[in-house]
């Protein structure tokens, strides 16, 4: 990220970041101004609603008393999670506008089933008491930047200490993609740590998709590094804000991309940017920030 080392830090906008803005804007600025600026839809994703779907089972899941956290009870909440899911974002229904029969859907949720078996051969739900399932976290920086998001689950030993715990759909990601992963937790316990004034002693990524846990031990120099990594990629969005100036970043996610038809780097055109004022764009920036954050 060059482009933020020259972008003094304390000339940019105030305004509100998210783990999963702040990852797009990594992987390609302008995919972040489509989504964030332009605010341009996307179609529903297959993978993404099933991830959606099951992230609210397994957050109900600990409404049940211990003893009866199983599988069985776990499967019976998916279609009425899938129906919450149809309330709340009706254009998801689109994904199974043409399955008359429904096969489509009960395959579907046959594989939804399917992570929350590889759920419980991780954990024991009836040996947890989630001190807090769907937080909301957030937390002003020195240099007014809002960091916020929701943490999946977090638990707390008689002890005090904190542990944060995100539920993956998706597999365990190579080595060479850990770090990037490990990202959001780091930012989530950053902002624990400001609102808490406690560095999580472990931060928790339970991936579905292969059963496999990824754990890590954050200290303050992690935090301090996530900190100021967050302050240059506002710096760096701030100054895309007031230029104009969206790169693209081309790369083997592009094919699942839905702007890739407006990409200049695939032969597309962008639209002409809103004619708002940065201020307004940054307000409108933050709202849209937390949306759908982190699912």
């Amino acid at each position: 990220m060059s482009v933020a080392a020259e972008v003094p830090v304390n000339r940019h906008p105030r305004g509100a970041l998210s783990p999963s803005r702040a990852a797009d804007f990594m992987s390609c600025p302008l995919k972040y101004r489509f989504r964030v600026v332009d605010r341009l839809p996307e179609k529903p994703s297959s993978a993404a609603v099933r991830g959606t779907v099951v992230h609210g089972v397994l957050e109900r899941l600990f409404d049940l008393p211990s003893g009866q956290r199983t599988l069985e009870h776990a499967a019976e909440m998916l279609e009425p999670q899938w129906q919450q899911v149809l309330v709340d974002q009706p254009e998801v229904a689109e994904l199974f506008a043409e399955d008359a029969s429904g096969e489509e859907l009960a395959s579907w949720l046959a594989e939804a089933h399917k992570l929350l078996g590889k759920y419980f051969k991780l954990e024991d739900p009836n040996a947890l008491e989630p001190a807090e399932r769907e937080l909301y976290v957030e937390t002003e920086l020195e240099s007014g930047l809002v960091l916020r998001g929701y943490v999946d689950r977090l638990d707390v030993a008689p002890t005090g200490e904190i542990r944060v715990v995100d539920y993956k759909t998706g597999r365990s990601p190579s080595e060479f993609f850990e770090a990037k992963a490990l990202f959001q937790m780091k930012f989530y316990a950053l902002v624990l740590w400001r609102m808490r004034g406690v560095v999580p002693a472990m931060l928790q990524l339970v991936y579905l998709g292969n059963g496999e846990i990824v754990r890590y031990i954050p200290d303050e120099d992690d935090l301090r590094a996530c900190e100021r990594k967050v302050t240059a990629l506002w710096a760096a969005i701030s100054y895309a804000l007031e230029s104009g100036d969206w790169r693209p970043s081309k790369g083997p996610l592009c094919d699942w991309c839905d702007y890739k038809p407006l990409c200049p780097s695939w032969g597309g055109t962008p639209p002409p940017l809103p004619q708002r004022s940065v201020d307004e764009v940054v307000v409108e920036s933050a709202n849209v920030d937390l949306i759908g954050v982190d699912g």
